[in-house]
């Protein structure tokens, strides 16, 4: 057996299980794995540059956003129990005014 074949027989399994198992679909079970099976050995190789970035390097922390320090004291810290919010505890993000109420009909 080829590895294509192992490959389409995996992808059928796996289409036939997230189905509950039904009876009487091998053959539609089949051809959608062949055609999964044809789409995996048409793709690149390489992955997508997202992907590529976020797991270039997992162990280095991600860098904070410039938004969320803006909201920091001064040193750079938030005051305990504030969690970088401005005093007030509430954000600081405008919102949209609301549309005025229609009249009520008559």
């Amino acid at each position: 057996m080829s590895t294509d074949d192992k490959r389409i027989r995996e992808f059928a399994y796996q289409i036939w299980e997230s189905e509950g198992r039904p009876d009487g679909q091998e053959h539609r079970h089949w051809e959608m794995a062949r055609k999964l099976a044809e789409a995996e050995a048409l793709a690149p190789s390489k992955p997508p540059k997202a992907t590529r970035a976020a797991s270039a390097k997992p162990g280095k922390p991600a860098a904070k956003p410039k938004a969320a320090a803006s909201l920091l004291s001064p040193g750079g810290k938030a005051p305990p129990g504030e969690k970088g919010l401005p005093p007030g505890g509430k954000s600081s993000a405008v919102k949209k005014p609301r549309a005025p109420r229609k009249p009520a009909a008559s």
